[in-house]
């Protein structure tokens, strides 16, 4: 008998490939055909195992979602970063592998940050999706969040809508 092991955990040093690999995977699937491909290539490459393992070591909040001893995916968060939302953490990221979504682990990754978050004095939070992110959009109102502001991001030449959901606890 074989037995499955799932693991949300913080991030290791030794995880900065890995978490670099599923970030690689994760953008590509969600942004192709929205993030200009040049921007899309920019992103993602200035995000390899350097900076993973450089983030990790000093101490970011980072959690990984281990699968049978792959990461499957991660999430990044802390404080909120938009003085105009007055909400007191926020995730900065949350992405999984193509292979992993819809399988419920983005929503235990998500819990998971939403816990530490709250058990670290950060109470409500926020995150933002791009709009034309369905399947981001359609997560995040599926936890509850609810829309509580607008705004956009360049990425190159192009002006991109993006929205933030928000909790309280």
């Amino acid at each position: 008998m074989s037995t499955t092991l799932i693991e949300v955990r913080p991030a290791k040093a030794a995880d900065a490939a890995a978490v670099a690999s599923a970030h690689d995977e994760a953008w590509r699937s969600a942004y192709q055909g929205i993030i200009p491909g040049a921007e899309l290539e920019k992103l993602i490459n200035r995000r390899g195992p350097q900076w993973w393992d450089s983030a990790i070591r000093k101490g970011s909040r980072v959690s990984v979602l281990v699968f049978n001893d792959k990461v499957a995916g991660y999430a990044n968060y802390g404080r909120n970063r938009a003085r105009s939302l007055h909400f007191d953490g926020e995730v900065y990221e949350l992405y999984l592998r193509p292979e992993f979504q819809g399988l419920g682990f983005g929503r235990r990754l998500f819990q998971s940050a939403k816990r530490d978050l709250a058990q670290s004095g950060l109470k409500s939070m926020v995150v933002w999706a791009l709009s034309d992110n369905d399947p981001a959009t359609e997560f995040y109102r599926a936890l509850g969040g609810r829309m509580v502001a607008r705004s956009s991001e360049r990425f190159g030449p192009k002006s991109l809508d993006k929205v933030a959901f928000a909790w309280t606890n």
